[in-house]
């Protein structure tokens, strides 16, 4: 079972890399998308099968992996943009942080006192290896739809966190976190309309702009 968990969660981390080297936004977007689902797999290999486990799965697929991208798309097509051409560091040197960020999350776990049963998984790695990604989205890019991307990357490292507490916390949690995901993103959606109803753009630099 462990192994089946971390072939998921190592596919996870590798969109994290996927996500820091992509210039086109849907690239991003996909990225996201596609780590959503497969996290949202993570409690069916890691539980008995039990219907409320079953729920939070099919919700974190549906809505990380089907109803956030394509609000993310449709944000991308009306602004009519495709790529984040000028990040704040570069897509290169982005690499080379998640890649570095990957490696000492590795490090970093093996050193925690973990419980038997996590410590040979990937998940305290794997999250927080999407953690550092999301931060790394959210400071180097300048387009408002690839911070939120950074957002929902580093939300899944959070959720990760949350797996490691399945036996003892209830489901319930995990599903109150999904629920504040979609609340935020739809927040999120309503600003970045309104910065490119305002400038045009989706660039957070034009926010400068703004006075009091």
């Amino acid at each position: 079972m462990s192994e089946n968990l971390n072939i998921f969660v190592g596919l996870a981390m590798g969109l994290n890399l996927v996500a820091l080297g992509s210039s086109r936004l849907t690239s991003v977007i996909r990225a996201a998308a596609v780590q959503g689902v497969l996290l949202g797999v993570l409690p069916l290999l890691m539980e008995e099968f039990h219907w409320m486990i079953l729920v939070v799965a099919v919700l974190t697929m549906l809505v990380k992996g089907g109803l956030i991208p394509s609000l993310l798309n449709r944000a991308v097509k009306s602004a009519n943009i495709d790529r984040d051409l000028i990040p704040l560091v570069g897509y290169v040197p982005s690499l080379l942080l998640g890649a570095t960020g990957t490696l000492a999350a590795v490090a970093v776990a093996q050193r925690l006192p973990l419980l038997p049963a996590h410590a040979h998984t990937l998940l305290v790695p794997g999250a927080l290896a999407s953690v550092f990604t999301g931060l790394v989205l959210l400071i180097g890019r300048v387009k408002a739809i690839t911070q939120v991307c950074g957002y929902l990357i580093l939300e899944n490292g959070i959720y990760l966190f949350g797996l490691l507490l399945l036996h003892s916390t209830p489901l319930i949690v995990e599903g109150g976190i999904l629920l504040d995901l979609t609340v935020a993103v739809f927040i999120i959606g309503i600003i970045v309309d309104r910065i490119r109803t305002e400038f045009d753009t989706l660039d957070t630099h034009k926010l400068n702009m703004l006075r009091e």
